[in-house]
């Protein structure tokens, strides 16, 4: 793929500069590098370089959020600011950006609350507050916020009274004195029990009676006793149990007989719900949490502060008050690999020492000529292992580099659709998830043609459900306008871009310096930034490979050669070494003397790899892929998984 071409791009662009018709720009295009994106709870959406249209999609949406895209810092948001409960369930639809609205929305429901989602407790509630009887008879729908909406349903029926909930006491009823004296005059019938004791005092005809005692006694009830045939049957007729128990987190601390008196002990306290049995009714719960694995690492009733304490926690998340999980910063880098063979054999052996690598890419597919044949060197039996291993199977397909060849290529529509079917039909069969496309050495004038050609195979891999990912050379703005990749148009295609951030010096250099130095690669990346493509589809390219220049006596280059990173330690074994810190590339340049000439080259080592998934996790982009899986010590590895 990328290592070891006789002609670097670089120099064909030269070539390219005089192919085509020389124009000018009255200015370089404008920077689009995105700085601002919208999320739906946790999922990232879109990203764009300017606030308000960011503001302005996050609108549209709801639980969405617009974020800084470099520091994560909370913008703008279009969470619901209160919440409509019905017992301890919220309602569907029920999520309000004002209180009236809210309000006007759960006075349709009995039992209804509403939740400031920025304050613990409640802002309003419509829980009954008085109960109406007729006799030792009463409904479930006869529950009443007042007492003149209790009285008003109570005129419909005889021998009515009316309980006030706070304390179940006895408030008001229809009965006339000589009614209750009649009452009064019957045979005993109402018990009252507190737990399971009784006495003979705690015996009354008249219910009213009884219920003025039992309203003293906490934990008590009344029981009806009916003579019927055979018999007689007992019946609770009211209760003055403590129903209602406040826990603070899963101790129980107090209980109490109403609703209303639980919920004014309970915000004497932190962390404490009011339950009835294993249902909470309230709590005073901040309604953002965050979550350092299954552990609770803070709470917070404002959520750009919950935000701002969860980005100092490394692997957090934030769930709401109804355990949704609105804000992660879970994300993990994708690692990507190219095998640089076709081999199963070769491949099973690269992968043998790899931990926590998503996708791999095995060298499977050719344009085999102009006229769109495939030349296909995959196999079931390759595809099959790899699933089997658990990878992400995209393998890569080239065009030989043969730039003539590709001119022809894409001025013949049929060779493309030929290619193109045969292409994803075949990564179809296989069962793959995605194709990796790197067709380099293009003539500048097929600009055009080969965007064209992207959209057409990209178009038709979505339908049969493949991610299509596209290599790139890191470039230049300079010159980018002569070469034949549109990034604007190309990055709005495909899935993920692969920028190829090596051989920045290269074989053909004229002077010696590192594969990659680390301003060099992040410069490349805020150059494609600047393009407009979205940082989550972006994939920087690392090397596992180092560049060796041989220095005659006169420090001219005498030759230069690539070495595998896994080989350095025994190639520098015995040897004199001199080592010097390049800042600006941000590695060791490694010099030794060996048969009169000076050999130099700029270290890759784990701190290296460490800086460079550093800096992808700095720039926010979706992750990194190596060049070539096969070239690393296993040490490696260690380091990828620890930083994933």
């Amino acid at each position: 793929m990328h290592l070891f071409k006789n002609i670097r791009f670089s120099v064909i662009i030269l070539l390219l500069i005089c192919m085509i018709p020389v124009y000018s720009h009255a200015a370089e295009a404008a920077n689009k590098t995105t700085l601002y994106r919208v999320y739906q709870n946790d999922q990232a959406l879109e990203e764009y370089d300017n606030l308000d249209k960011a503001k302005y999609y996050a609108s549209t949406l709801k639980h969405s959020h617009v974020e800084e895209i470099t520091s994560r810092k909370w913008l703008a948001d279009n969470l619901p600011r209160y919440r409509v409960y019905q017992n301890d369930a919220p309602l569907p639809d029920g999520e309000f950006t004002s209180l009236p609205q809210a309000k006007a929305f759960a006075a349709s429901y009995n039992h209804a609350s509403i939740k400031d989602l920025q304050a613990p407790g409640w802002v309003w509630d419509n829980y009954p507050k008085y109960r109406l009887f007729q006799g030792e008879i009463t409904k479930d729908t006869w529950e009443f916020a007042s007492i003149d909406d209790a009285k008003k349903e109570a005129k419909s029926y005889l021998n009515a009274h009316i309980i006030l909930l706070e304390d179940n006491s006895w408030v008001w009823d229809n009965l006339t004195k000589q009614q209750k004296k009649a009452q009064r005059a019957q045979t005993k019938r109402y018990q009252i029990y507190q737990s399971e004791t009784t006495k003979e005092e705690w015996k009354f005809s008249y219910l009213e009676d009884a219920i003025r005692i039992a309203a003293k006694l906490d934990n008590s009830t009344i029981v009806l006793f009916k003579p019927v045939i055979g018999g007689a049957t007992n019946k609770i007729v009211y209760s003055n149990l403590k129903i209602y128990s406040v826990y603070q987190k899963e101790n129980l601390v107090d209980s109490f007989v109403s609703l209303k008196n639980a919920i004014q002990f309970a915000m004497n306290y932190k962390h404490v719900s009011v339950r009835v049995g294993e249902t909470t009714i309230w709590t005073n719960e901040a309604s953002f949490k965050v979550m350092n694995g299954d552990e609770l690492a803070g709470e917070f009733n404002i959520i750009a502060e919950a935000v701002a304490y969860a980005l100092t926690v490394n692997d957090s998340l934030i769930i709401n008050d109804i355990n949704e999980v609105i804000w992660s910063n879970k994300s993990k880098l994708i690692y990507w690999g190219w095998n640089g063979s076709s081999s199963l054999t070769a491949i099973q052996n690269q992968l043998s020492t790899t931990i926590g690598l998503d996708i791999d890419s095995p060298s499977w597919f050719k344009l085999a000529d102009a006229s769109g044949k495939l030349d296909d060197a995959s196999s079931q039996e390759a595809a099959d292992w790899l699933f089997s291993q658990g990878f992400n199977v995209h393998p890569l397909v080239n065009n030989q580099f043969n730039a003539g060849m590709t001119t022809k290529f894409l001025a013949d529509p049929n060779a493309q659709a030929l290619f193109i079917q045969s292409l994803i039909d075949r990564c179809v069969e296989l069962k793959l998830t995605g194709i990796n496309v790197d067709f380099e050495s293009l003539a500048g004038n097929d600009r055009d043609k080969f965007t064209a050609f992207i959209q057409n195979l990209t178009t038709y891999a979505h339908q049969k459900g493949l991610t299509v990912s596209l290599d790139l050379p890191r470039g230049s703005l300079k010159w980018n306008q002569l070469t034949a990749f549109d990034h604007i148009q190309l990055g709005g295609i495909v899935d993920y871009i692969m920028i190829m951030t090596y051989d920045q010096f290269y074989s053909g250099s004229a002077t010696a310096g590192p594969v990659a130095g680390l301003n060099w690669v992040e410069e490349g990346i805020e150059e494609f930034l600047s393009y407009g493509i979205p940082r989550e589809k972006i994939i920087m390219g690392i090397p596992f490979y180092v560049r060796e220049w041989t220095l005659n006596k006169n420090g001219s280059l005498a030759s230069n050669k690539a070495i595998y990173v896994e080989d350095i330690p025994d190639l520098l074994k015995g040897k004199s070494v001199k080592t010097t810190w390049d800042a600006a590339a941000g590695q060791n340049k490694i010099e030794y003397v060996e048969g009169g000439k000076t050999h130099v080259f700029w270290n890759e080592n784990e701190t290296t790899l460490l800086a460079r998934v550093t800096l992808a996790k700095k720039l926010k982009i979706a992750g990194i892929a190596a060049w070539r899986l096969g070239y690393e010590p296993n040490s490696f590895w260690q380091t990828l998984m620890n930083e994933k």
